[in-house]
């Protein structure tokens, strides 16, 4: 019988991207411990940031590739504990939006750069063209998940939304003083208040 299982280099890929989330997540939250949130806290306020400030639960949960239920739960400790705020939606009465207060603002807003300050230290040693790569290699993997876990997505319109979500996140980074460069780095720090 033929084996059949991944060669050990999948293994390998497969166990780096797996120990590299651990420990990505780790140090996120750590960070958001900081700054009085949890990862998941900070997760929904920066997709809430991305969209304007205001999104529905199921828009939040589909840009962090979470169950609809599970985001619901989070958004609704969030909202005991002051960080979010429901709201009818003034034009369709029937949908629900969750906005931040300014709380919640304040906080991501701290955590957000202290994050990105994070990123951009453990991406340092890798060139703009090796993290083109990087990213790009992910993104095929990702996909691949994508079209596994649910064989009928639209893979051109997943990546059709994520270029718009991309857009909004580049402005929002400006905002709080991170622009891209040229070569589509960051850079600018605001000064963190601990």
């Amino acid at each position: 019988m033929a084996n059949v299982g991944p060669s050990t280099a999948t293994l390998k890929c497969w166990r780096q991207i797996y120990q590299t989330d651990n420990l990505f997540r780790l140090c996120q939250e750590q960070i958001c411990q900081e700054y009085g949130l949890t990862v998941e806290q900070y997760s929904v306020l920066v997709v809430l940031n991305y969209s304007g400030g205001s999104a529905r639960v199921t828009d939040i949960a589909q840009w962090l590739i979470r169950s609809t239920n599970s985001v619901s739960m989070i958004v609704d400790r969030m909202v005991k504990v002051g960080l979010l705020k429901r709201a009818r939606d003034r034009g369709d009465r029937r949908v629900v939006n969750v906005t931040p207060t300014s709380k919640a603002n304040a906080a991501v807003e701290q955590a957000h750069v202290a994050v990105l300050e994070f990123v951009r230290k453990v991406f340092q040693p890798l060139s703009n063209e090796d993290k083109n790569t990087l990213s790009d290699l992910l993104g095929t993997v990702k996909y691949e998940i994508l079209k596994y876990s649910n064989p009928r997505v639209d893979i051109n319109e997943v990546k059709r939304i994520e270029s718009k979500r991309a857009d909004s996140a580049a402005r929002w980074l400006r905002t709080l003083g991170y622009a891209p460069e040229a070569k589509g780095q960051a850079r600018g720090k605001k000064e963190t208040v601990r």
